[in-house]
């Protein structure tokens, strides 16, 4: 802890405002929870931490647990400590400046082992895998989310901003537009300045195809728990600023039915001890190492898609000429594709996995990801054919495009288990099945309309 209590001291040093500290943990779903405390415990939670419930790792997205495999009311719902990660201390800028917050994982109550259901410690085991091939992934994240109006109709329904010059509600999305993002600039701006201050490498912002839609883009990483601590961070970021500018944000796949949905993309390159590129052309064997790289990613794409489409709204995207994938394809410059190699020179040539939606939780979608390019290299898969034209004209039957066959698919996995654990694919399952039964138990509007 020692590093950690090194970095509160120079913190408190440059900012002598704080008043308190958020301590921060991104659950199964990908939402931040945690606890606020006064700026007198930051030296405890610096110097041994702060107890948390740990059975909060497997609640639902309503925050509510089924007491998965014994974890929760069987055990006494045990704390563990919440303890800092290095290098992510820093200002909450949209709470009026003397708020500061800090990412935590958990570790044991006695032993201080990591608790294994952790998402960011299912992460690492998969990382460290990668540690038997002599190779590092070089990862960064991609997030889409809708910019919403403040207020809701009388029904909940959501409406995209309106345009702080116009005061219009966009009908339709300007992708590309750069005059949409002038119009909206003073939210975005808003999002690039915190994230500047809590150290999230932004990069390009984007004008995307629905009414609201915004990209953001992070900058590539050596070290794939770095780059979904930043993803997890930049979702806090842009709702936290957004809500301070007088909107809401989503990262709600679809929002909208008749609007594009919101993806979360992952660029993946790998390179050896020397710092260089599989994937560079000049490489002996760099197509063959990157064909089996999209052939496991192809292997794992059906046992992975409860990770990746994490619940019923998520699979309204998967419908044909959406430019989401409907099947396993890979190609070049193909955004019909799930698995796209982007323009780039040859250095930088990297695998663009497109499948996620915006809400699924990036630990976890990343060590799918890495689950699978490992699998492919260490079983020499071929990829097949790359796809040239649109993919996304039919679906593939066999891959599981609805929650439940998604799940059921996760329950019968073969190849995942062997990277993110038997017991830790099942409490997710069940975790979201009961989830998801729970949603279904209400009786929707629709309903009335066709059966009444």
């Amino acid at each position: 802890m020692q590093k950690t209590e090194n970095e509160l001291e120079s913190f408190l040093q440059t900012h002598p405002e704080t008043t308190h500290l958020d301590v921060l943990i991104i659950d199964l779903c990908g939402n931040a929870i945690g606890k606020r405390l006064p700026a007198s415990a930051m030296h405890s939670v610096f110097g041994k931490g702060t107890p948390v419930c740990g059975a909060m790792q497997l609640v639902d997205v309503m925050g509510n647990t089924e007491d998965p495999m014994g974890y929760g009311f069987s055990d006494g719902d045990p704390d563990a400590f919440a303890v800092p990660v290095t290098g992510t201390l820093c200002p909450v800028p949209w709470l009026g400046g003397n708020k500061s917050q800090v990412l935590c994982e958990f570790a044991g109550s006695v032993d201080g082992k990591p608790l294994w259901y952790e998402p960011r410690q299912i992460l690492k085991d998969v990382i460290g895998r990668f540690a038997e091939l002599d190779i590092t992934p070089v990862l960064a994240v991609e997030l889409e989310f809708y910019l919403l109006a403040a207020e809701r109709a009388a029904d909940g329904t959501p409406s995209a901003a309106a345009s702080p010059r116009s005061g219009l509600n966009e009908a339709s999305g300007k992708v590309l537009s750069l005059d949409k993002l002038d119009e909206f600039d003073t939210v975005l701006g808003a999002i690039e300045s915190a994230c500047r201050l809590q150290r999230i490498p932004t990069t390009s912002m984007i004008s995307e195809y629905g009414a609201g839609q915004f990209e953001v883009n992070l900058a590539h990483q050596d070290d794939p728990l770095r780059a979904a601590d930043h993803a997890a961070l930049l979702r806090r970021a842009i709702t936290g600023v957004s809500r301070a500018q007088g909107y809401d944000a989503s990262f709600m796949s679809k929002p909208f039915a008749d609007q594009s949905g919101s993806g979360m993309h992952i660029h993946l390159s790998l390179v050896d001890e020397k710092g260089r590129n599989l994937f560079d052309p000049a490489r002996a064997g760099a197509d063959t190492s990157l064909a089996q790289a999209v052939g496991g990613l192809q292997a794992t794409m059906a046992e992975s898609m409860a990770i990746f489409a994490p619940n019923l709204n998520v699979y309204r995207r998967f419908k044909p000429d959406e430019f989401v994938p409907v099947t396993r394809d890979w190609g070049e410059n193909n955004r019909s594709v799930a698995f796209r190699i982007p323009p780039s020179d040859p250095a930088n040539r990297r695998i663009e996995h497109r499948v996620s939606g915006a809400e699924a939780n990036p630990y976890l979608v990343i060590a799918a990801v890495l689950a699978g390019v490992h699998h492919g290299l260490s079983a020499k898969l071929d990829a097949g054919d790359k796809h040239r034209g649109n993919a996304g004209a039919e679906v593939d039957p066999d891959l599981p495009l609805k929650l439940w066959q998604a799940l059921a698919a996760m329950r019968q996995a073969t190849i995942l288990p062997g990277y993110l654990g038997n017991d830790y694919l099942q409490i997710y399952a069940d975790v979201k099945q009961a989830e998801f039964d729970a949603f279904m138990d209400a009786i929707h509007p629709r309903e009335y309309e066709w059966y009444l």
